[in-house]
């Protein structure tokens, strides 16, 4: 078994909750590293002596449990195992495995003294049905693939090379924890991505979508890769898919758009995509209309349209979003007048606006980035992130902060 690379802020997240009546579910793409973090919390279990036989940790995509298919069988072979003294922890991985598995976690939870964790890689794990059994007893843990930080714990890189450097290397290689076995050999690591992106496509989409069209689903990854940040509507997504005879338009209005629509929220089920929506600043509403779509982890990208530096104003806009989300913010995209905010980011007491810029170096860029946030008028923070080095830190309040620096912070 290769070794675990610890992931501290999710195996503390894991602690703080332990013994705490809810069920620890953490969800995430395939690959991000939920396993391992299992495997972690159940080694700090051992550290803190828990016994081994008040430890129950099943894999279910192992062919040892391929029996264990639905909630009665599964729910009957583990019972047996939980002792009858002292509280017994129950560590589930990739439970979408078992059918109604929701049943028996319900039913292990009034049977027992149990505490229990379970994963998941795709978000039907959250569905309606299993919502409702559980509402209000569960606790969503996300997990995304590495930071810019935890990058840079992960890898080994030579001496010389500038933290400039090492970013560039997030940009080109995303943050999946497998890739490390490649000590950043290319075609090697692009084999790894594409092996996870085909096992997403073709296991947590295509075989639970069974009328799902595969080229099509293609297609409209393609569309949401080339235009990360930029403003979209299903609608539009379909117009141009229509145009280009990928998709038929029918008689009905925007049957092409309420197509796109389900591919999308088919990608946003596997964690691929994130959907962001507006929000209206000084309106202080949610706007129905166009959101941005965000990918999540930029080595997927990369082997999709070839790694290309062009785009890296949104590439760089990509990155901070994920950040936020990993820092527990709700993010919007905000709008002012005409004018547009790259993030609006919420905590229950906390917001911030930003805007996300290669460089602020020329006046018109510098104009352009300020302008929005000089027209709101509250006194939340209102930040800059570029990839400048320089001595100017604020301009009128507005801070300008290096995007390296910020990440690191």
């Amino acid at each position: 078994m290769p070794e675990l690379i610890n992931r501290p802020e999710y195996l503390q997240q894991l602690i703080q909750h332990k013994d705490v009546d809810l069920v620890k579910i953490v969800t995430g793409i395939r690959r991000c590293g939920k396993s391992s973090l299992l495997d972690l919390f159940h080694q700090y279990l051992k550290e803190i002596n828990v016994p081994d036989s008040n430890i129950i940790h099943i894999n279910l995509e192992s062919l040892r449990y391929r029996n264990l298919t639905d909630y009665l069988t599964f729910y009957d072979d583990v019972s047996v195992r939980i002792p009858t003294e002292g509280k017994t922890y129950l560590i589930f991985d990739e439970l979408q495995a078992v059918e109604h598995w929701e049943k028996a976690i319900e039913s292990f939870r009034i049977d027992f003294d149990v505490d229990i964790y379970i994963t998941g890689s795709n978000a039907y794990l959250l569905s309606t049905e299993f919502s409702t059994l559980l509402s209000g007893r569960y606790v969503e843990i996300r997990m995304l693939p590495l930071s810019f930080k935890e990058f840079l714990t992960f890898y080994e890189f030579e001496t010389a090379m500038t933290m400039e450097e090492k970013f560039q290397k997030y940009l080109q290689f995303g943050g999946m924890p497998i890739l490390r076995e490649y000590k950043f050999d290319e075609a090697r690591s692009n084999q790894a991505l594409e092996g996870i992106y085909s096992t997403v496509v073709l296991r947590d989409i295509l075989q639970r979508n069974n009328k799902a069209d595969q080229n099509m689903l293609q297609k409209i990854v393609l569309f949401l890769c080339s235009n990360i940040g930029s403003i979209t509507s299903p609608n539009r997504i379909g117009n141009v898919l229509s145009n280009e005879g990928d998709i038929q338009n029918g008689k009905g209005k925007n049957v092409a758009g309420k197509t796109v629509d389900k591919y999308i929220s088919m990608l946003h089920s596997a964690f691929i995509f994130y959907s962001v929506g507006r929000y209206d600043i000084k309106g202080k509403q949610l706007l129905k209309t166009l959101g941005k779509n965000y990918i999540i982890d930029l080595g997927f990208r990369n082997i999709l349209l070839g790694y290309r530096d062009a785009d890296r104003g949104h590439i760089l806009e990509n990155i901070i979003f994920l950040e936020l989300i990993r820092r527990d913010y709700r993010v919007y995209i905000g709008k002012v007048g005409e004018t547009e905010v790259d993030f609006v980011a919420e905590k229950p007491n906390d917001k911030l606006y930003i805007q996300v810029t290669e460089s602020m170096q020329s006046p018109e860029t510098r104009e352009r980035e300020l302008r929005p946030l000089r027209m709101i008028a509250d006194n939340y923070e209102k930040i800059v992130l570029s990839m400048d080095r320089n001595y100017i830190t604020s301009y009128e309040g507005i801070k300008s902060l290096n995007l390296i620096d910020w990440l690191l912070s």
